[in-house]
């Protein structure tokens, strides 16, 4: 037992003692290796050093040799360009001498003619002198010879000229507006028949009155209502008047805004139909009328700006376009006459290829301001003006719309195709009617206006005011001054009076020679 434990005391001595050298050695293994690292790293740092310090002396040198080198470019480059400046200069020098030299010459030779002019200027003042004398006396010779004054002379002179000269003027400006008017009627006639031709409109005809079918006459008294009470609810309500008279079933609504006219009637149509009618009754009939009939006008304004093809209108001048549905002018429907005049102009504009947009939206627009007139103060061409701008139009549109009736000067194509097709629309027959009164008033100032001028003989009116036949005394109206006074009658016509369509003007000279044998 004792032996095994020494043995093993032993072993365990003997491992620990191999252990222990084994340490060493390896400890002074890996501290000789470390040395020799870092040996060899001290001698690769001082190699690299070395080399470092070589490269940065051979690129000192270059960039000392790069600068030198530059240094001698630009010392070169500035007594090249110093040299080139001392000759500029050195010329300059020169030419300032020269023109020096050369102004003292000019002054000079300036004195030298200023001298020459005072002694002409002094000449011609003595000359003058003699030639006033001489033409006065040459003047009072020719008056006594002529027997007539200088005035007098020169009065005849400028008379006879002004007159070979408007006969000359009134002789090519015949052959201009011959020519020009072959090749333009022929050009318009075409474009204006092309255009009538595919525009297909029917013509609606209206008047300040309604009138309301009853069932009975009995209708009549339940209307009116006791002591009257139903019917004066209904003018004050509505402010319309209504007309019951001896007609039978039937009365008639009168009133000049066409909105309330339409709403007068649709209530008392619905009152009629409905039998109960008392003022609760046409209050509440009156305000559901005037709510559907606002619906009613904006869909019939959009409507009309879908049928004429024009997008982006304001809400507001949609709603005064639908108004336009209940607006008459000369009994012609206004909103049937604007969508006639769009597609007039539009079919206009694309023959000629310009701007068919434009002429569509204009000629749709034209008359919006017939939707409010009667509540506004001004033209119908002002009123729109200013409800287009108020509602963003754009300027070409409005500049097109303003020269329809020549209020405003046309300054494009588009506006005079505007109103043009605005005098096709009206004009076409049957499209307005007017009062007899309007008419025999536009008679009589046609004739007027062509009385009013010297060299005529007789007047007259013809053709529902179309045309005015002009008779002409031979003796003080010639052929060419014929031309002239037709001119002349137009443009007081067109100054003066109202008219739909056009007004033709026909100067008639006669000349009879009657001889008598004996």
């Amino acid at each position: 037992m004792e032996v095994s434990l020494i043995g093993t005391g032993l072993v365990l001595a003997i491992s620990f003692a191999t252990a222990i050298v084994f340490f060493l050695v390896g400890f002074y293994l890996r501290k000789y290796m470390a040395e020799a690292k870092i040996d060899s790293a001290e001698r690769e740092a001082v190699r690299i050093l070395n080399d470092a310090s070589k490269e940065a002396e051979r690129k000192k040198k270059e960039s000392v040799l790069q600068a030198k080198e530059e240094i001698y470019k630009m010392r070169t480059s500035f007594e090249n360009d110093s040299r080139e400046r001392r000759s500029e200069l050195q010329k300059m020098e020169r030419r300032l001498l020269q023109k020096e030299e050369s102004l003292d010459r000019r002054t000079e030779n300036l004195e030298k003619r200023e001298e020459n002019v005072k002694v002409r200027a002094e000449e011609l003042g003595r000359l003058e002198i003699s030639a006033e004398k001489i033409m006065k006396e040459q003047e009072q010779e020719m008056e006594r010879i002529a027997g007539l004054t200088r005035d007098e002379a020169h009065r005849q002179i400028l008379d006879d000229a002004r007159r070979a000269a408007r006969r000359k003027v009134a002789s090519i400006e015949r052959e201009i507006e011959t020519d020009a008017r072959e090749g333009a009627q022929k050009k318009a006639r075409d474009i204006v028949a092309l255009a009538i031709q595919r525009c297909a409109a029917d013509q609606v005809t209206d008047s300040t009155v309604s009138v309301i079918e009853l069932p009975s006459d009995d209708m009549k008294g339940r209307i009116i209502g006791r002591e009257g009470r139903n019917i004066r609810a209904f003018e004050s309500l509505s402010g319309v008047d209504v007309i019951i008279d001896d007609t039978p079933e039937a009365v008639v609504v009168s009133c000049f805004d066409p909105i309330r006219r339409e709403k007068a009637r649709l209530t008392l149509e619905r009152l009629v139909a409905d039998g109960r009618i008392h003022p609760a009754r046409i209050e509440e009939m009156y305000e559901k009328v005037e709510r559907e009939l606002e619906e009613v006008i904006r869909e019939t304004g959009q409507r009309a700006a879908y049928d004429a093809g024009v997008h982006g209108l304001h809400p507001r001048l949609v709603d005064l376009l639908g108004r336009l549905k209940y607006r008459s002018s000369y009994g012609q429907n206004v909103l049937k006459h604007s969508l006639e005049v769009s597609y007039l102009a539009a079919m206009m504009a694309s023959e000629l290829q310009v701007n068919v947009n434009l002429a569509r939206r204009a000629g749709l627009i034209h008359d919006i301001g017939k939707a409010v007139d009667h509540e506004v103060q001004g033209t119908h061409v002002e009123i729109g003006r200013e409800l287009l701008r108020r509602y963003g139009e754009k300027e070409p549109v409005i500049d097109a719309m303003s020269s329809h009736h020549g209020d405003y000067e046309a300054r494009n194509v588009e506006a005079v195709l505007i109103a043009a097709a605005d005098a096709l629309s009206a004009a076409r027959p049957g499209a307005r009617k007017e009062t007899l009164e309007a008419y025999v008033q536009r008679l009589e100032k046609l004739e007027e206006i062509a009385d009013s001028f010297d060299g005529v003989d007789r007047a007259y009116a013809i053709q529902a005011g179309r045309e005015i036949r002009i008779m002409v005394k031979p003796d003080e109206i010639d052929d060419l001054e014929a031309y002239g006074l037709a001119r002349d009658i137009v443009k007081h016509v067109e100054e003066q009076v109202e008219y739909p369509g056009q007004v033709k003007v026909t100067v008639i000279r006669q000349t009879r020679a009657v001889e008598y044998a004996k």
